[in-house]
């Protein structure tokens, strides 16, 4: 299979906070696993990083680290390219094109916005609102075929969808459509790693506690800190799927995926268990697992010409697909070409 034949895929990470376990089992464990089959780019989103108050100091460093981190994660650069969202301008102007053919109520319906708005009150941006359009301008830009997305980031394909669907009924023609519409890439297995302070709540970087997440670059006794005092119940032995149990079905998930058992393996090993037998045990296998991820990173970023030719190289290969297409739809939105 050449790669110009394989289908495209596009995703990221906003470089806010370090890369935590599920952002690792839930998506970019994934794209590794999947990446030979497909032509790949995978960009750091350092332009959506702004749309909720942010570190001005850290920014830049944090996008780099990200960057590290798909390369230690496993990231071949083969079949991906990697690169930072704000070193191709072509995001934000096709943003501000796709602005001006999106119905304002199609962004005031969008559940991630009504949530984070009502945290914000009245600091909320336009930013926060647009987050949408600029998403969609990131998956049009390299036509992309498949986006894998989790169940939190399904609406807004939806919308890359419709705004597609738009562009190409108003300007464009079913036989030579401008924009390709994508579909979602949604895996069910370790799509959803749960707080480790509350199993009904998604790991997530914006939680205030650190204690709420594992991070990819945690050491050993950090790990070991948070997994000792992570939320369980009194019950012994440990099942998966029982809705009163909660944090012991996403610890028993946890320890699934790191450990590379099977559910049903997983489910005969521990099911006489007590929380003092098993927290070790996961512990043990989270360190492991981390181990080599954390040395690659060492590496890269102990080579920053490496890095920063990764980047460089990213972004000329993403610039290329990218100003292709924004330039087909300037033709078809009738802007002149520059003189």
């Amino acid at each position: 299979m050449s790669q110009t034949s394989k289908k495209r895929v596009l995703s990221g990470v906003q470089p806010t906070g370090s890369i935590h376990l599920g952002n690792y089992l839930g998506a970019i464990r994934n794209w590794v696993v999947d990446q030979h089959q497909y032509d790949n780019f995978f960009c750091v989103v350092d332009l959506h990083a702004i749309t909720v108050p942010h570190n001005p100091a850290v920014l830049a460093a944090d996008s780099f680290k990200i960057a590290a981190l798909y390369l230690a994660c496993g990231i071949d650069l083969s079949c991906s390219t990697i690169f930072i969202q704000s070193h191709v301008s072509a995001h934000s102007e096709l943003a501000w094109l796709l602005n001006c053919v999106t119905p304002l109520n199609w962004l005031e319906r969008m559940i991630q916005f009504k949530e984070k708005a009502l945290k914000q009150g009245e600091n909320v941006s336009v930013g926060l609102l647009d987050y949408p359009v600029l998403m969609a301008a990131d998956i049009l830009l390299y036509d992309a075929d498949l986006v894998p997305v989790g169940e939190d980031q399904k609406q807004h394909l939806e919308l890359t969808r419709d705004v597609a669907i738009r562009v190409n009924h108003q300007y464009g023609s079913e036989e030579r459509p401008i924009l390709k519409v994508p579909e979602p890439a949604i895996r069910k297995e370790g799509a959803r790693v749960m707080s480790l302070t509350d199993g009904t709540k998604k790991m997530s970087k914006s939680d205030p506690t650190e204690m709420s997440r594992i991070e990819l670059l945690d050491s050993p006794d950090t790990i070991a800190k948070k997994i000792k005092r992570c939320k369980t119940d009194p019950q012994r032995g440990l099942e998966f799927n029982n809705p009163d149990r909660p944090e012991c079905h996403n610890l028993l998930g946890l320890y699934q995926i790191l450990s590379g058992k099977s559910r049903e393996e997983v489910a005969a090993e521990c099911a006489d268990m007590g929380w003092g037998q098993f927290k070790p045990l996961l512990t043990e296998t989270t360190i492991a697992a981390l181990e080599p991820i954390q040395q690659k990173y060492n590496e890269v970023m102990g080579d920053r010409g490496y890095l920063e030719s990764v980047l460089r190289d990213g972004r000329e290969k993403a610039a290329a697909v990218a100003h292709a297409t924004l330039l087909r739809v300037k033709d078809a939105l009738g802007y002149s070409r520059p003189l």
